[in-house]
């Protein structure tokens, strides 16, 4: 270590620049996980606060929500252990003297079900009338307790009385509403009786019995189902995980660049009587410590540049994800630097000397 610390200091710029493209590699490796993991929960954080096992839709449906469409009657013919009733629809609104038009999901709930959003500021709905919404429209549209907005292409208005957090689905803020109030919003009509049209009913625990033209579907499979979900995953995952190679290769090649340059010496040193063994270990060191700086100024910057970034942007930090990441770069950027070592154990100090 003390080999490889002092060549660092003995050559600064040199060593600085290959910290500096691994420093670059990682702060893109960590935004870019930032971002897929933010466009990720955006699609699902609503449907992860149902804290639910199952979902029940219409066989037709293949898994799609919106496609779902069920007699509210049906839910009394299902023997579960713990269900509530579930109705959705994109939708735009605007805001009360404004011009701008917001995008949104409108579940339609069971107040008193398990679906019920925890409220962190205001009050929940009580009418057909009112609703509660995800905190992201105060943030991104400031949008406050008592506004009222107006659904486009219809006279339906909705006071907003209350908010809650993390209830996104399929990136847009999700706006809790009644039964009724959905029926209004989909159908322009109020419809109360049995034959009311729901989009699903989500369960917790197991399902005992239920009609054969409808079919349960594990919510993590449904996750996967959502539009655009899995395509989205795996496309950020692969840019990924090229970028961790291209940062291996990257570093390899550096380091051994430099190990050729040093050829006579490390023969003068072997010569002097000074193991391959020595000299492989303080490369690696070398190489452990330009990775470690460099994907820990990548952190670090990626952490500042979250705390500015504007909340219209999806992107969220998940430590874990860094942790795994970095300590995969650095795995990686040390095994790039075993080409080197193999260089030194086959110079030969006679020739190095000669």
């Amino acid at each position: 270590m003390f080999l490889a610390i002092n060549e660092i200091r003995h050559s600064k710029l040199r060593y600085a620049l290959v910290a500096g493209v691994m420093f670059l590699i990682a702060y893109l490796v960590f935004f870019l996980t930032g971002l897929a993991y933010g466009l990720a929960q955006d699609n699902r954080t609503a449907v992860d606060k149902w804290d639910a096992s199952q979902i029940v839709l219409t066989e037709e449906a293949n898994d799609n929500l919106n496609m779902s469409m069920i007699p509210r009657s049906t839910f009394d013919e299902i023997d579960a252990d713990e269900k509530a009733l579930l109705a959705q629809t994109a939708g735009v609104v605007t805001k009360e003297d404004s011009q701008e038009k917001i995008n949104v999901s409108f579940f339609g709930i069971d107040p008193d079900q398990f679906l019920t959003p925890d409220i962190t500021e205001g009050d929940l709905f009580s009418s057909d009338d009112e609703a509660v919404a995800d905190s992201s429209v105060a943030d991104e549209y400031g949008l406050a307790i008592g506004d009222t907005v107006q659904l486009a292409g219809s006279d339906k208005e909705l006071t907003i009385v209350g908010f809650t957090d993390d209830a996104r689905f399929n990136v847009a803020p999700v706006f809790y509403t009644s039964i009724g109030a959905y029926q209004e919003i989909r159908f322009e009509t109020q419809d109360d009786s049995d034959q009311a049209r729901i989009n699903a009913i989500v369960i917790r625990g197991d399902v005992h019995d239920l009609p054969d033209d409808l079919v349960t579907t594990p919510i993590s499979d449904f996750i996967n189902e959502l539009p655009g979900y899995s395509a989205q995953v795996l496309t950020f995952g692969f840019m990924i995980g090229f970028l961790i190679v291209i940062a291996a290769i990257v570093i390899g090649i550096f380091i051994y660049v430099l190990t050729m340059q040093k050829a006579d010496i490390f023969g003068v040193m072997k010569a002097q009587g000074i193991s391959s063994r020595y000299i492989s270990y303080s490369v690696i060191a070398q190489t452990f410590l330009l990775a470690a700086c460099g994907v820990l100024l990548g952190v670090a910057v990626t952490f500042g540049t979250a705390l500015i970034l504007p909340a219209s942007v999806p992107f969220q930090i998940n430590w874990l994800f860094y942790v795994v990441l970095s300590l995969l770069m650095i795995v990686i950027a040390i095994i790039g630097a075993f080409f080197s070592v193999r260089t030194i154990v086959k110079i030969d100090p006679l020739k190095a000397i000669g």
